[in-house]
C-alpha cells in the first residue's frame, strides 16, 4: 500500500518515476480515461453554488478528513489528535468562524479510494462525508480523473530525501548509488521502496530495509540497524536525533521528486471550497503556516502556486 503522503494510484506513481508532468492547471479538457469525452464538473466555473458553506456556518462546525496513525501530520497522542494537518484544520475552522471536528481516516489502496470514501460516497459500512479532506496530492490527472471532487488549497511541498547516521558517513552523504553495499531503510510500498527496487536494475535490493512505517525505519537508524533512510523530509525530519542528519541529494531517473499538498472538496460545494483556498493562501502568504510547521519541527516549503 502506498503512503497516504503519496498514494496517488499506479498512474501517477508511474509519471513521477518515469516522466515530468506539466503544471496542474484547472482545466481537464485534454485529459481523457477509456472513452469519456462529457465535461468534467470539476471543471466548471464559479457561479455553481451549493448549500454546504450555509449548513457549515449555521450549524457551527466543519468536519474534516485526516489520516490516522500518520505522524508529523495527523496521529492521536494521550487520547488527543494532534499534528501539523490538525492545527491546519484548526486554521481553517478558524477563518470559517466554526469549530473544527477532525474524522481520522484509515488509507485506502489509492487515492482514489480515499476520495471515494471520505468527499464525495462515504464508506459502505458506518461511512461519512467530510466537508473537508487535507493532505491530498495536488496532481492534474488525479483530479480530472475524480470528477466529483475538487482539488484545491495547495498548503505545502512535500520532497523526498536521506537521512543518515553522522558516524557512518563523517564526509560526503550519502547518494543513491552508495546502498549497493551500504544498508538503507524505506517504508513498504512507498516511493521510496519502488524507487530504490529499481534503481540500477536492482542491485539494490539485498541491501534494503523495509518497515512498516517511516518511524519504525528511523527507529532503526537511530539504534544503527541501518545506516541510511529514504523518506520524505517531513517525516525525516520527525524522526531525527543528535546523531542523524538529513540532506537532499538528486535522484537519478526520478522525474519528480517533490510534490504539491493540498485539500479535496466536493465538487458541487464550489463556495466552500474557494474559501478553504482562500484561508490556506492567507496563511501561507502571512506566515501562520509556516510557523505550524516550524511548531513541529519542521522544514516549511511553500507550495507552488
Amino acid at each position: 500500500m502506498l503512503h497516504p503522503g503519496l498514494k496517488v494510484g499506479s498512474a501517477v506513481l508511474a509519471m513521477l518515476c518515469i516522466a515530468g508532468t506539466a503544471a496542474f492547471a484547472q482545466n481537464c479538457e485534454n485529459v481523457r480515461f477509456g472513452d469519456e469525452a462529457e465535461r468534467k464538473p470539476q471543471n466548471l466555473s464559479r457561479d455553481i453554488v451549493g448549500q454546504s458553506m450555509d449548513d457549515i456556518q449555521e450549524r457551527g462546525f466543519i468536519k474534516i478528513a485526516v489520516y490516522e496513525d500518520f505522524p508529523p501530520f495527523s496521529y492521536e497522542e494521550k487520547g488527543v489528535l494532534k499534528g501539523v494537518d490538525i492545527d491546519i484544520g484548526y486554521l481553517i475552522a478558524k477563518d470559517l468562524g466554526v469549530d473544527a471536528r477532525f474524522i481520522a481516516t484509515a488509507a485506502d489502496e489509492n487515492v482514489d479510494g480515499d476520495l471515494r470514501n471520505n468527499v464525495w460516497r462515504g464508506k459502505l459500512i458506518g461511512g461519512q462525508i467530510a466537508n473537508v479532506m487535507l493532505h491530498v496530492p495536488y496532481d492534474r490527472e488525479l483530479g480530472c480523473r475524480n470528477e466529483m471532487v475538487v482539488l484545491n488549497g495547495q498548503y505545502y511541498n512535500e520532497q523526498l530525501a536521506i537521512a543518515y547516521r553522522k558516524d557512518e558517513y563523517p564526509e560526503d552523504p550519502p547518494v543513491p548509488a552508495y546502498f549497493r553495499f551500504d544498508t538503507v531503510g524505506v517504508e513498504n510500498d512507498t516511493l521510496s521502496d519502488f524507487y530504490l527496487s529499481g534503481f540500477a536494475r536492482g542491485q539494490l535490493v539485498a541491501n534494503m530495509r523495509r518497515f512498516p512505517t517511516t518511524d519504525d525505519a528511523m527507529a532503526a537508524l537511530a539504534e544503527g540497524d541501518v545506516m541510511a533512510v529514504m523518506a520524505p523530509l517531513s517525516q525525516i525530519e520527525h524522526g531525527l536525533t543528535d546523531a542523524i542528519a538529513v540532506h537532499l541529494p538528486p535522484f537519478p531517473g526520478l522525474a519528480r521528486s517533490s510534490w504539491t499538498l493540498g485539500v479535496a472538496v466536493r465538487h458541487n460545494w464550489r463556495p466552500l471550497s474557494y474559501a478553504v483556498d482562500d484561508a490556506i493562501r492567507y496563511a501561507v502568504e502571512d506566515g501562520r503556516m509556516a510557523r505550524i510547521f516550524n511548531d513541529h519541527g519542521l522544514t516549511f516549503t511553500k507550495p507552488d502556486w
